[in-house]
């Protein structure tokens, strides 16, 4: 066999085993799904302030928005839920910044406390009368995890509740005198 022979029978064989095993090898990757409903960072602060207006700030501890709900909705809907819970929470915050456009004309981010409530306590009953169903109505999932998020927080266990890292010996028959309750 002469020379130039073997080095094309070589190119050949190494060219189709390159190509044949990025073929076999493309089978074994599957693609990123992307997923139609996702909360982008653009919705940070709309979240956040319908957090605030969930629980507010008071004297005592400070409200959602110290707590940064909103990236902590956005992480939980965009990883955990499903696809039909994910669609009903976000078109409910478009509809609801709809209202808010068409009512005030303006955003519910602009709008005041007062007129916050006011697109917000229907949303209440709404929730109420939804009845069960697949998936639940958008506000009452957003005020689970408002309050979820809240409670969970460094914010809301260290200032909201009573927090002792470590607490003392087992008590089983304390007086109880409307102070906070326990965080672990």
């Amino acid at each position: 066999m002469e020379r130039r022979e073997a080095m094309r029978l070589t190119a050949v064989l190494l060219g189709g085993t390159l190509v044949g095993s990025e073929l076999f090898l493309s089978g074994c990757t599957a693609a990123p799904k992307k997923r139609p409903y996702i909360i982008e960072d653009a919705d940070l602060p709309l979240l956040d302030e319908i957090g605030e207006s969930i629980l507010p700030s008071t004297l005592e501890s400070p409200g959602a928005k110290a707590a940064n709900i909103g990236a902590f909705i956005q992480r939980t809907v965009n990883d955990c839920y499903s696809l039909e819970e994910a669609g009903a929470l976000i078109s409910g915050l478009s509809e609801l910044e709809e209202k808010s456009n068409a009512r005030f004309g303006r955003g519910f981010v602009e709008l005041s406390q007062e007129e916050r409530l006011e697109l917000l306590l229907p949303l209440v009953g709404e929730a109420r009368e939804y009845g069960p169903s697949k998936t639940p109505h958008f506000f009452r999932m957003l005020k689970e995890l408002t309050i979820w998020g809240y409670f969970s927080s460094e914010v809301g266990t260290t200032m909201a509740l009573r927090y002792n890292p470590v607490p003392g010996r087992y008590e089983g028959c304390i007086p109880y005198d409307g102070e906070n309750a326990w965080a672990l």
